[in-house]
């Protein structure tokens, strides 16, 4: 091959293969939207099913839930207490591109005899080969989350290193 055809034929190659890894908004949406209806059926599957193995969600706040989880098994974990808590979302609105999701939601509890939370969340997602591989939460009132959190969740005991 002649050098002055190498190059076009490289990026052509280039091009092709990005376009060919990238997905379309309205496929990362979906991805969020199928996130959603495992969540709201309590579907501990359906949610592995669209993460990454090597997901990182992002939880803010100074609560015992907050904090990065770091791993499918850590993000699942995170949602199996979220449930036991009853914790419902029901989303508002999504906006993506090519690479991120957006959602925005409103997050409620209605834990009997406890403190419970009612606000908007957004949730910042980056989507990979049709796979949740960051989420970053984001809670229009942090006070009122910390606060349901901190009632409906222990921290964990310290071990007692002496016994051992």
């Amino acid at each position: 091959m002649k050098p002055t055809t190498l190059l076009p034929t490289l990026t052509a190659a280039i091009l092709t293969a990005t376009s060919a890894l990238a997905a379309s908004p309205e496929d990362n949406i979906k991805v969020v939207q199928d996130f959603f209806a495992a969540y709201g059926a309590n579907d501990l599957d359906g949610i592995a099913a669209v993460m990454d193995e090597n997901v990182q969600w992002h939880i803010p706040g100074r609560h015992p839930l907050s904090g990065t989880k770091s791993g499918r098994d850590e993000v699942l974990a995170f949602f199996a207490q979220l449930g036991s808590a009853g914790f419902k979302a029901d989303p508002i609105y999504f906006g993506a591109d090519d690479t991120h999701v957006v959602d925005i939601h409103r997050g409620w509890s209605n834990a009997p005899g406890k403190p419970n939370v009612d606000t908007t969340w957004a949730l910042v997602y980056r989507i990979e080969n049709g796979k949740i591989v960051e989420a970053t939460n984001l809670s229009a009132d942090q006070d009122a989350a910390n606060t349901f959190f901190w009632s409906n969740y222990d921290l964990a005991p310290v071990p007692d290193r002496l016994a051992k």
